[in-house]
């Protein structure tokens, strides 16, 4: 009797691919009362790289503005590699788009503390995400956004 293959899934490298801090408004910026109104855009994709392995990236960009003018803006796009042998596309899609941006998310929220702490800003901890709620939305959405694109296709 033949086994089957031994599905294999690891973490092979964590990476920053791209990054950018701004603070158009410093020094000005420092002077006053410290109210921002924060706002966040947040992006997830993964793609292959060859038979074995798959880049996931998480972008995020940070706008703070404080008094109407923008404080600082940070994006960045914390990327991992990961090592998949023998997975199922059905459990490989949410592996792809929820359990690794769970695992790269502590690096990114660190890394912007960080850009944000640097810029002579106060510090800006990042609430968790829930990639698994964000990942079931994404696949409710394709899933409603192809049913109505077969209601629209004429029928012979």
């Amino acid at each position: 009797m033949s086994e089957a293959p031994q599905a294999q899934f690891a973490l092979q490298r964590i990476y920053i691919k791209d990054v950018s801090f701004e603070a158009p408004n410093s020094p000005a910026a420092f002077t006053k009362q410290w109210k921002p109104e924060v706002k966040l855009d947040l992006n997830t994709n993964g793609r292959k790289v060859d038979e074995q392995h798959y880049e996931v990236s998480v972008k995020i960009t940070v706008t703070a503005k404080n008094e109407g003018e923008t404080a600082f803006l940070v994006e960045l796009v914390q990327c991992g590699l990961f090592a998949a042998v023998n997975i199922p596309e059905q459990q490989l899609a949410p592996m792809l788009g929820a359990m690794c941006p769970n695992i790269l998310f502590p690096y990114l929220r660190e890394n912007i503390d960080n850009l944000v702490v640097k810029g002579g800003f106060p510090a800006l901890m990042l609430a968790p995400i829930n990639f698994d709620a964000l990942y079931q939305k994404k696949v409710m959405e394709a899933q409603a956004a192809a049913k109505a694109e077969s209601a629209e296709q004429p029928t012979h």
